[in-house]
């Protein structure tokens, strides 16, 4: 069932994915492969980071669409020296507010509030700790057409060094959608332990639904992407860590 309607996207719910990469058509033969998306031109998503004046619409944009209802976007990565991500998007109404409060809880802003045609307004942001996030003040276009079902967005994981802090920092801005009573969120903090590289900077981690993480990551090596963490249990289920074929990190999880 369709799920792009405004009212679920209160401000702090995870509304959006994007991911920048090298070469989108090569994006659209792994991810048409691995979740059967299917992909239109959609020259909408500006280029990050953007430059100062108003940006052209970004070469190369195309929306993946799942059963015809849209589920992320692919875009062309400019400049080599910029990583290859998925980038999650926050709802809110109000994005020039929420920038400000972002600043002043110690974030930074990365990329101004800009318009992206008739759609919505976008900005680029971090928290404290230099975690990169987007916001999404919606226009003609709510958020996701499908999430919570297979080969669509389930859940964004927060790598930080201090869990704390992070959640005093989205508590804060997003109370409601973390907290509020009755509330079932898709954000979620977790430690950036030993195990991990000593380089590795906080981060989010994408999650798209599966049914069966082992056998999907068999699909995304097939494809040519790669295992980083083999299916481990968490709070919110059975997750596997993979990289596509061009190097941007995601998760797959399976409830």
């Amino acid at each position: 069932m369709a799920e792009n309607r405004a009212s679920d996207y209160a401000e702090g719910t995870p509304c959006w994915v994007d991911a920048q990469l090298p070469d989108v058509e090569a994006g659209k033969r792994f991810y048409g492969g691995l979740f059967e998306w299917t992909f239109e031109d959609q020259p909408e998503r500006p280029e990050w980071p953007a430059p100062a004046s108003q940006p052209a619409p970004s070469p190369g944009t195309v929306r993946a669409l799942l059963d015809g209802e849209p589920v992320a976007s692919l875009a062309h990565k400019p400049d080599g020296r910029l990583p290859t991500v998925w980038t999650v998007s926050f709802a809110t109404p109000d994005i020039g507010a929420l920038c400000r409060r972002i600043v002043a809880a110690g974030g930074q802003l990365v990329s101004a509030p800009r318009p992206v045609g008739e759609l919505g307004v976008t900005a680029l942001v971090t928290d404290p700790e230099g975690a990169v996030f987007a916001l999404w003040q919606p226009g003609d276009r709510p958020g996701f057409g499908r999430r919570h079902e297979r080969g669509s967005f389930a859940w964004a994981e927060l790598y930080t060094r201090d869990t704390e802090a992070a959640n005093a920092f989205y508590g804060g801005l997003f109370h409601d959608a973390l907290f509020g009573e009755g509330v079932e969120p898709d954000f979620g903090r977790a430690l950036v332990s030993d195990v991990f590289p000593a380089e590795m900077p906080p981060h989010f981690l994408v999650h798209f639904a599966v049914e069966d993480p082992a056998a999907t990551m068999a699909e995304v090596t097939r494809l040519g992407g790669r295992v980083q963490v083999p299916p481990f249990d968490t709070s919110y289920g059975t997750v596997a860590v993979v990289t596509d074929d061009q190097g941007a990190s995601f998760a797959l999880l399976s409830r």
